[in-house]
């Protein structure tokens, strides 16, 4: 039995249902807790802004965890071998394990650590600590990957994979600390508070508290009272439907096997289980985002479907410009892309409505929302981020129709009926009534008049006309669907 293990903290920022950890204080004498700061080694997908931000508390909420069991986070600045080893080397240890990543740089990242520290003699282990099940253990009947996802939630929500149960916190105490402790860096010397420009402090607004236990919090308070009306709230972003839980699932202060059995632990003795069902559908979805990741792992630049490769996109710096300050002219697009630069956050609905706008009604590229989105969302999540962008342009695994095209008039009509999600987020048109908050260009002069609003000053008319951007991405479509048939 080694001495002394380390556990490499990663994108599992917390002490229950931890395998890795939960290893190394059933095995070792002491266990040294360690998170090695290397953005570099991400390949082109560093952590963006709001993760940073998010990422900076979520750290400090882990070591104050570690402290009040008598342990401590240790915390580095990479390359990660070279750190891994120093530590090796300072602690006498003889072992490391941490849990499996998928992004495909960190995943190339992690087989050279694990070969160059076994070649050096020391015990390597890894586990499963992000998802629900062993992502190569889940294929179709063939033996290949899932690329629909209705079979992939029928594999694994049918339970035909039962989910383990999570794992508590493991007993570490006094007794699992090191005879001494290494040096360890202060979480500021990482810099991953964004600095305020201009004296703007662009995260000062940024909504929702890191940490396990406020992962645990959030997570009781969506089951105790929003889960019930779940189907029905879920794709309101005027209230509060959504779990919120995003942020502590990528950042892995909350692991997806506890909101599985808490959500399950609801179910029981409930004849009601429609809801749950749903909200653990979009637990799945999340496993299917990085089950495609892992076999696909172009996908993050590369569309999935090849013929896309072809799509005649457009170079529109003004049109990417004024999406990303919500300055689009069309409120429920431009309600949304505040929500997000403000908040760190933005609702799944108007993710896909912002999507649809980018892709189809500007013709810009998925790939560059998909930036936008890296940086400034507090749950930037490679594997979620690349599927969602695929799926609203159309050319990803199952995928929407590219065909299928949201009028941005009629969905914030539909999930902002009485114009609270716009009035909130696009101050400049609260005084508008609700049958013109959607579309204030319809408005009469004087109803503008007496709302204080003034089209293209104080608030921009539409950057284009929907049906008329919505012909043009149709037509694009057909070109690339006319010589995919071609070739064919």
């Amino acid at each position: 039995m080694p001495h002394t293990t380390l556990v490499w903290f990663r994108q599992d920022l917390r002490l229950a249902d931890h395998p890795a950890l939960t290893h190394a204080v059933d095995r070792s004498d002491a266990v040294v807790p360690v998170f090695i700061w290397a953005p570099e080694e991400a390949g082109g997908w560093p952590p963006g802004g709001a993760h940073r931000w998010w990422l900076h508390r979520s750290l400090q909420a882990l070591d104050r965890s570690l402290r009040d069991k008598g342990s401590r986070l240790m915390l580095r600045h990479g390359p990660s071998l070279e750190t891994l080893r120093t530590l090796i080397e300072e602690t006498g240890a003889g072992a490391v394990c941490w849990h499996t990543g998928y992004e495909p740089a960190l995943r190339e990242r992690d087989a050279r650590i694990r070969d160059a520290l076994r070649e050096d003699g020391t015990e390597v282990r890894t586990f499963e600590g992000r998802l629900l099940h062993d992502v190569d253990g889940v294929r179709t009947g063939s033996g290949g990957p899932y690329q629909v996802y209705t079979p992939f939630w029928r594999k694994l929500g049918g339970l035909d994979l039962p989910v383990e149960a999570p794992l508590p916190v493991p007993r570490m105490g006094e007794t699992k600390a090191p005879a001494a402790w290494p040096d360890s860096l202060p979480v500021e010397a990482f810099g991953l508070t964004p600095v305020a420009q201009d004296g703007v402090d662009w995260a000062g607004g940024f909504d929702g508290t890191p940490g396990e236990a406020a992962a645990h919090e959030r997570l009781q308070a969506f089951i105790d009272h929003s889960l019930i009306d779940y189907p029905d709230r879920r794709n309101r972003p005027d209230v509060d439907g959504s779990s919120r839980l995003s942020p502590h699932l990528h950042h892995g202060e909350l692991s997806p096997r506890q909101v599985w059995h808490a959500v399950q632990d609801w179910i029981r003795n409930r004849p009601m289980k429609d809801a749950a069902e749903v909200f653990l559908k979009e637990i799945v979805w999340r496993e299917f985002a990085y089950h495609l990741l892992h076999h696909f792992p172009h996908t993050p630049a590369e569309p999935l479907k090849d013929t896309f490769a072809a799509f005649p996109w457009e170079d529109d710096a003004d049109g990417l410009d004024r999406w990303q300050r919500g300055q689009t002219g069309y409120p429920i697009v431009d309600a949304g892309m505040r929500q997000l630069w403000q908040t760190g956050w933005m609702h799944n609905r108007v993710r896909m409505i912002v999507a649809s706008f980018l892709t189809k009604d500007l013709l810009i590229p998925w790939q560059r929302g998909a930036e936008w989105f890296w940086d400034t969302l507090v749950d930037g999540d490679l594997a979620s981020n690349t599927m969602g962008w695929q799926w609203a342009a159309g050319c990803g695994a199952d995928a929407q129709p590219f065909f299928r095209i949201f009028n941005p008039v009629s969905q914030g009509e539909r999930y902002d009926p009485d114009g609270a999600y716009v009035r909130r987020w696009v101050p400049e048109l609260a005084d508008l009534p609700t049958n013109y908050i959607h579309q204030p260009w319809t408005a009469p002069h004087d109803v503008l008049r007496r709302a204080g609003v003034e089209l293209g000053t104080t608030y921009p008319r539409p950057i284009v006309d929907h049906g008329q951007a919505r012909d043009r991405a149709l037509a694009a479509y057909e070109t690339v669907r006319q010589r995919s048939k071609g070739e064919a």
